[in-house]
């Protein structure tokens, strides 16, 4: 795989499907598993990645494979490259530095991808994390951080996707956050 361009993610109610699916994605094409694992709620969320077309080979036989087990597929193609590392949880911030911080939640991991894509790509922010579904009933959320009106409109961004499939839980920008606030999620 020589280029990560693309993220696919599919969300199953069974993790006995999952794994099913997950090595039915991994055959179909020349992708990297960034994620596969149970979450909350008995559910089951796998994240891959690589070139748009393998990517999208994946997600389709995946999806196929998944039958009445499938909740929810979807593609993110020219991924933004900060969306990999909020996932990972391998940005480094200093909290002091913080003017700013946003919030947006989504009733599926899945969507929160998305979401995460479009806020970073709409306004000069930072994304800090991107939490799929563990210890929270199979939500997602992503902490974004920058100037005030940035994280204004990465968080009006965010929120309209989330809103436009009706997975939009809640959002927040706090100014000048307590850096206790956020000690558990930078």
């Amino acid at each position: 795989m020589d280029e990560i361009s693309s993220i696919g993610l599919i969300e199953l109610s069974s993790v006995a499907t999952g794994l099913l699916v997950q090595d039915t994605m991994l055959k179909a094409g020349d992708i990297k598993l960034l994620l596969a694992r149970s979450i909350c709620s008995g559910k089951y969320l796998i994240v891959v990645a690589g070139d748009v077309t393998s990517v999208q080979a994946a997600v389709l036989a995946g999806g196929t494979a998944a039958g009445a087990s499938l909740i929810e597929r979807r593609q993110i193609a020219r991924v933004h490259p900060a969306v990999l590392a909020a996932i990972s949880n391998a940005v480094d911030v200093d909290p002091r530095q913080l003017r700013s911080i946003g919030v947006v939640e989504t009733f599926s991991a899945a969507s929160i991808i998305e979401v995460a894509d479009a806020a970073i790509k709409s306004a000069n922010v930072m994304l800090l994390r991107i939490h799929l579904a563990m210890a929270l009933g199979g939500k997602g959320f992503v902490l974004m951080a920058g100037d005030v009106a940035s994280v204004q409109a990465a968080v009006a961004a965010g929120s309209k996707v989330a809103g436009e499939d009706g997975m939009l839980v809640g959002k927040a920008v706090i100014p000048a956050p307590s850096q206790e606030l956020f000690r558990d999620y930078i």
